[in-house]
């Protein structure tokens, strides 16, 4: 019964497809529960003991190629996986290289931004020290005017008041001294206002 029950099990495994069995020389081929050899039908021929053998055989066979094609199988999945993380991870570091080209590109462009306005500042600062320079010498020779202005028009009143002490002065020099004393009075305070 144990024989029959294993002869049973191990033929309707082996039922959809046929292995090849080799004892003591013979290459058997077990197909749909029967038992060939070289293409004749032997099943009923041969005894309860080599029917398991060939039987147990031959599931042996099938679950090793089984096996090896589950092995295949798997091993295919690992290498798709290993793949698939594989351009994930060279996609994450492509992204994170565009990234850090694109924030070195911003630094870049802010520095540049930066310099720009450093320029224009330094620019706009010597403008306005030149402007600076240029009203101080106006200022310088707006001064110089007025005191040259005024210190004509002392040494004109002092000698004016000189010949008019000594009465060197006809009238119409004293007219003369007059008009010229008025004349740079005028330009001492044109000088002034200027200033």
């Amino acid at each position: 019964m144990k024989y029959f029950i294993t002869i049973v099990l191990l033929a309707l495994s082996l039922s959809s497809f046929g292995q090849e069995v080799s004892k003591d020389g013979k290459i058997y081929e077990i197909k749909d529960e029967k038992i060939f050899l070289e293409g004749r039908d032997v099943t009923e021929t041969l005894n309860v003991e080599e029917k398991a053998f060939l039987y147990k055989e031959a599931a042996t066979i099938s679950s090793k190629i089984k096996a090896e094609k589950e092995a295949k199988l798997e091993e295919a999945k690992a290498k798709e996986e290993e793949a698939k993380r594989a351009k994930k991870e060279a996609e994450k570091l492509q992204k994170e290289k565009e990234k850090a080209e694109k924030k070195k590109e911003k630094e870049r462009k802010a520095l540049e931004k930066e310099k720009k306005k450093a320029e224009k500042a330094q620019k706009k600062a010597e403008k306005a020290q030149k402007k600076a320079e240029k009203e101080i010498k106006k200022q310088e020779k707006l001064q110089a005017k007025y005191q040259k202005a005024q210190e004509k028009l002392d040494d004109a009143q002092k000698k004016y008041e000189k010949l008019k002490r000594k009465g060197k002065l006809s009238p119409i020099d004293e007219n003369k001294w007059l008009d010229k004393i008025d004349k740079l009075t005028d330009k001492a305070e044109k000088a002034k206002q200027k200033l």
